[in-house]
């Protein structure tokens, strides 16, 4: 146990608590103006300690903005893609905030009103993501035992609106590529084999199996802060998807006078083919040319998803083509496409019921009711 001592300061007299910490080392805390209040103290820290739940004092002081750093070196597994925003969520929005304030003094309802002021001035994903840096933050200050529990856990968050899908046909889908002139293949590929931005871009010849019409899908290169970063594809998972027949031969084209490791969509430099920045880049031409809806190239993803459903895909199908993590992603994502799906099943459950006997009364009755009208 520890000990209560008095001491006298110019103010009056002041009591003094000396105790262990779990480790053993002793420590006292000073300035209680009752001897009950350093009792009391002194009891909750022995309570603390037979719990488990000692917090260091010193350990309480440390700011937001002395922790930020380490947490965010420890993100360093991220692909640069993911670990690019979180760096500039904590630079821009989260440090300037909280970063004077100690874990210990960081209120629930503090959290709530920085969320709700966010979501008023920026958009669900941005608000989202800077409050999650600070709560990852206050997750290791709670393992650390700085704090006993996260007081940015529970709070309202904003819902992402979910973007309307476009989805183009066959013939728009020639037309854009058609206005896309030399492009034209790349935008094929994307509208049929539901390849991402990064993966098509960062297509090597050596990724094409032109025999058995397969497109290996291993890298992924991403624009990160204008630096090509090339990785793995999203998720860590390479895929094999098929493409049509017709891209054969073009792609075979692409591919004459190269080898195995250069690019088959390379720039006119034989680098990876840039992201436009402006209305006037080349996709956003051939859209307006060609006269689709408005979309970006990601959009095609979402055309090679109904292309393929309306071709009989099943969702397994499409999953493996996507490269997303489930079926029930898939499903989830694109579950506008399988609504023509539940006219069939409900056909059947009609023949199941229309052989039961209540099915075959209610048949019967419709039979008089008809009659008699």
């Amino acid at each position: 146990m520890g000990s209560v001592a008095p001491y006298e300061t110019a103010k009056g007299r002041r009591y003094r608590v000396r105790y262990r910490t779990p480790e053993r080392k002793q420590t006292d805390k000073r300035g209680f103006r009752t001897k009950r209040d350093a009792e009391l103290f002194l009891a909750s820290v022995e309570v603390s300690k037979a719990r488990g739940e000692f917090v260091r004092p010193e350990a309480a002081r440390e700011t937001i903005g002395q922790l930020g750093p380490a947490w965010l070196a420890n993100q360093s597994h991220l692909k640069p893609s993911s670990y690019r925003p979180l760096e500039i969520a904590w630079r821009l929005h989260v440090e300037p905030v909280w970063g004077r304030t100690r874990v210990s003094d960081v209120g629930h309802s503090a959290v709530q009103s920085w969320v709700t002021r966010m979501t008023a001035e920026k958009g669900a994903t941005t608000v989202i993501r800077n409050y999650g840096v600070l709560a990852g933050i206050l997750d290791v200050a709670v393992k650390d035992r700085r704090i006993l529990t996260n007081p940015a856990r529970d709070i309202n968050l904003p819902r992402k609106k979910r973007k309307e899908h476009t989805y183009l046909s066959h013939d728009q889908v020639s037309a854009l590529a058609l206005a896309s002139g030399e492009r034209s293949t790349l935008v094929l590929v994307l509208a049929y084999c539901g390849l991402r931005w990064g993966e098509a871009t960062g297509l090597r010849v050596k990724d094409l199996d032109l025999l058995r019409r397969r497109i290996n899908v291993t890298v992924n290169a991403v624009n990160v802060g204008g630096v090509i970063e090339v990785g793995t594809p999203k998720s860590h998972k390479r895929r094999s998807v098929p493409f049509p027949a017709s891209l054969a031969a073009p792609l075979a084209r692409l591919c004459v006078g190269k080898t195995p490791d250069d690019l088959v969509f390379a720039s006119r430099h034989g680098t990876h083919e840039p992201r436009w920045h402006n209305e006037h880049g080349w996709f956003p031409t051939a859209v307006r040319k060609s006269g689709v809806p408005p979309l970006t190239p990601h959009d095609l993803r979402h055309t090679a998803a109904s292309l393929a459903i309306s071709a009989g895909a099943n969702v397994k199908a499409v999953q493996r083509m996507l490269g997303h993590a489930s079926a029930a992603m898939t499903l989830d994502v694109y579950a506008d496409l399988f609504d023509d799906d539940l006219d069939p099943v409900a056909d059947r459950l009609d023949e199941g019921l229309s052989r039961t006997v209540v099915g075959k009364m209610w048949a019967e009755a419709a039979h008089i009711e008809g009659k008699a009208r």
